[in-house]
């Protein structure tokens, strides 16, 4: 949690020395536009973005795939946006970066891999949680377990 905070604390102080060295290196007001028109591209590609997402997580429903890489592009395309939307050079940068196709597909590749070495450790980790007796029996994740239903008769014992 500290180095979140402390990027939280730091980004804006960088963001600031970068925007000061560059505006002293072109003149304040074309950094300014340069600032401003960044964060119009960053609604601009929200904006497209997300309908573009959801056509393609869409079309591949409809052939019967699992929409997982469109999503996670979709993910990189929203958070390059939301980066472009930040006052900012350096977020301009990273955020361009992330709107790279080639660049957004390696960031997607590499959050699926973890993500599936993650679902992995967990497995591993819940078959070593059962009884060394034999497997336990699996409840379907959301479902109620079997009930069986019937009726009793309450009869006192004098």
């Amino acid at each position: 949690m500290r180095p979140f905070l402390l990027l939280f604390l730091l980004f804006p102080v960088l963001e600031l020395f970068v925007f000061v060295k560059v505006s002293g290196a072109i003149g304040f007001f074309p950094a300014l536009l340069l600032v401003i028109l960044g964060s119009m591209l960053g609604v601009f590609v929200l904006r497209i973005a997300g309908l573009a997402t959801a056509l393609r997580a869409r079309e591949s429903l409809n052939r019967g795939e699992l929409p997982a890489q469109t999503m996670l592009e979709g993910l990189m395309l929203a958070l390059g946006g939301g980066l472009l939307i930040l006052p900012g050079f350096i977020s301009d940068v990273v955020g361009l970066v992330m709107l790279l196709p080639f660049t957004r597909r390696m960031l997607a590749n590499k959050m699926r891999q973890r993500a599936e070495e993650q679902a992995m450790r967990q497995r591993a980790f819940a078959d070593d949680l059962q009884p060394r007796g034999g497997p336990a029996p699996r409840q379907p994740v959301g479902r109620e377990p079997n009930v069986i239903e019937g009726e009793f008769e309450h009869r006192d014992s004098k």
